[in-house]
């Protein structure tokens, strides 16, 4: 392995979910396609896959791709109670310059957190955890 290449995240709606990672967290829009076909069917294990990505940097081009299955929509996290502990991917993390002004931000929103902004018993970082439209956990991190 050389790299991690990207992130994907699957949602339920693509506006809302635009509007909290372009609006919000200042991803950039690099490409944005309607996919389907054998290959796709092949990978994801799916038949008849249509689905909407878009690739998406921020300012030190790392991507996160979202994913809009029009053909396997399926129902997202918030309509159940996960739990950060739950097997599998749990979270991934941003490193923020101003995690405050963040919260806030994304408070004011509508956005919640499990629990208000805090330095970590180090005192290295500072960190809230916070989910996206769909219910997907994300770290917030400032490094101190």
């Amino acid at each position: 392995m050389t790299q991690i290449r990207h992130l994907g995240i699957t949602v339920s709606n693509l506006e809302t979910a635009l509007r909290f990672y372009q609006d919000l967290l200042g991803f950039k829009i690099h490409k944005m396609a309607l996919e389907s076909g054998e290959c796709l069917d092949n990978f994801s294990a799916l038949k008849n896959v249509s689905v909407t990505t878009v690739k998406m940097y921020d300012k030190n081009k790392n991507m996160l791709e979202l994913l809009h299955y029009k053909s396997h929509p399926e129902k997202p996290f918030n309509n159940r109670a996960r739990r950060l502990s739950e097997v599998g991917c749990s979270h991934f993390a941003l490193t923020v310059s101003d995690l405050d002004s963040l919260y806030k931000k994304l408070t004011k929103e509508g956005i919640k957190f499990n629990h208000p902004v805090q330095v970590t018993p180090d005192g290295k970082v500072k960190v809230a955890f916070c989910r996206d439209p769909d219910g997907t956990f994300i770290e917030m991190v400032e490094e101190l």
